[in-house]
């Protein structure tokens, strides 16, 4: 009897099973749906638990129910509390977005172009994020609500979006504000600079105000989380031709299909979540170092242009040197010949012998000596103040050769820090590749002994039959025996 009663202390794996598939493929269903304005948006029902109560009795769950709904009818629904919620499910709708699109694209293995169905919700699921709290400008066509005017601002907060600004201006075929929006949308992930121009325009919270309510989701804090999750974009290479696409008239419906999970999908090991983390840091730290390559190239190639400036510089200080050294020269020729003029001058006036036409001619030589060494000291000081000048510009540039240097040295010491944390994740991934192979050999060395033991049961069984017989024919027997002693 003691076998056939249930034994209270043995785990239920049922509960557990069934409370992890609804946190696994339940995972939509947390919300319900509601109109605000002019879209749909989702608000978050933090009331339901997914864990079983321990014992529950029917009295106290009536009463927890009739509670519970009188609280829900008694809470008024307040306009903070849903602009809460409804940042809350756009942050957490742009988390799933952009991890389905890294991984899918990841597992793609090639270039992203606008057909590609995660990348199109990527970019609906940021437009209702940049939509969110966004104020209506009164127009003379009536109100106006456009995500274009922030993303304008970016040029002015990062001189390299001005280019990203100018190319969705000069489009022909984009005539709504919503239209250049999308198109800078596309163009700012194809230069891989979305995260940083989200960064820098989120900062500055004064020139959003101008655009924005004060609990919009760019004003608060799960927009600078969104901004952070935009890095992992980096490692996503996207093309997209404008030219030929309606970017005016799409119509911006989140596909909640695509995010819904699978059951049987959620059941991989956890080897394998490692082996995938590693690979989004491998792939990360690849983006850096090729940042790093390219500032350390364009350093280089500054460092080099700086270099022959400056040998080009030191050859015109030697030339003007020289050219001083000459005027110098000729200043002193000019000074011992007007001495020598003016003593001749002297013995003629002394003697009076020479002729007036001889002095008035060595008048005039003598003026034009005279202004001849004017001259050359007025040249004589103009190149050294061109000397002074281009010994402080020297100085300048040296001083900025030392800077440039200092900061290629401290960007290579970060290249070789990278370097070594990418050796240190491939050690890692050899490893975690490693403990794959021994999980998979252990499955197999499993599966083996499951095989086993499935015949022994079968013999047993087997076995049980046969002494199921022997059983009957000797319950027939003694009830022969039985019969023949009556």
């Amino acid at each position: 009897m003691s076998a056939l009663t249930p034994q209270s202390d043995m785990p239920t794996p049922t509960t557990d099973k069934i409370t992890q598939a609804a946190m696994e493929t339940i995972y939509l269903c947390k919300f319900r749906v509601s109109m605000d304005g002019e879209w749909l948006c989702l608000r978050e029902l933090d009331d339901i638990s997914l864990t079983p109560d321990p014992e529950p009795t029917h009295e106290d769950s009536w009463e927890d129910l009739t509670e519970v709904v009188e609280q829900l009818r008694a809470d008024p629904e307040d306009p903070n509390y849903l602009m809460a919620n409804e940042r809350m499910n756009l942050m957490n709708m742009a988390k799933l977005s952009i991890k389905g699109l890294i991984e899918s694209a990841l597992n793609l293995g090639r270039t992203l172009d606008s057909d590609y169905a995660p990348l199109q919700q990527f970019f609906v699921v940021m437009e209702h994020c940049l939509k969110h709290g966004l104020k209506a400008k009164k127009t003379f066509l009536g109100q106006n609500k456009s995500f274009w005017g922030p993303l304008e601002l970016v040029e002015k907060l990062v001189p390299e979006a001005a280019e990203i600004t100018a190319s969705v201006k000069d489009l022909p075929g984009l005539k709504t504000p919503v239209g250049r929006g999308r198109a800078w949308l596309r163009l700012a992930l194809m230069q891989k600079k979305l995260s940083e121009y989200m960064k820098a325009l989120i900062n500055r919270k004064d020139l959003l105000s101008e655009f924005y309510e004060p609990n919009a989701l760019m004003m608060e804090e799960e927009g600078a989380i969104i901004a952070g999750l935009l890095v992992g974009l980096n490692v996503i290479d996207a093309n997209f031709c404008m030219k030929g696409e309606d970017l005016d008239s799409q119509v911006g419906v989140i596909d909640f299909s695509m995010y819904l999970k699978d059951g049987n999908s959620t059941k991989g090991s956890e080897g394998d979540g490692q082996i995938t983390a590693i690979l989004d840091q491998k792939n990360y730290v690849e983006e850096l170092n090729r940042h790093l390559s390219a500032t350390v190239n364009n350093l280089q190639a500054k460092v080099d242009a700086l270099e022959k400036s400056n040998t080009k510089l030191t050859e015109e200080l030697a030339v003007a040197n020289n050219r001083i050294i000459t005027l110098q020269e000729e200043m002193e020729r000019v000074k011992e010949e007007s001495s020598y003029i003016l003593e001749s001058n002297r013995k003629v006036a002394k003697d009076r012998t020479a002729d007036g036409q001889a002095l008035t001619e060595a008048r005039k030589q003598l003026k034009e000596e005279t202004q001849l060494r004017l001259d050359v000291e007025k040249e004589l000081e103009v190149q050294i103040g061109m000397r002074q000048e281009m010994e402080l510009a020297m100085k300048m540039l040296e001083k900025d050769v030392c800077e440039k240097q200092d900061a290629l040295v401290a960007l290579r010491q970060q290249l070789d820090d990278l370097r070594a944390l990418k050796h240190e994740l491939s050690f890692k991934l050899q490893s975690s590749d490693m403990g794959a192979k021994q999980k998979s050999e252990l499955n197999s060395r499993l599966e083996e002994k499951t095989n086993q033991m499935a015949a022994t049961i079968k013999q047993l069984e087997q076995s049980e039959k046969d002494l199921v017989k022997q059983a009957k024919t000797l319950n027939s027997a003694a009830n022969k025996l039985i019969q023949k002693h009556h």
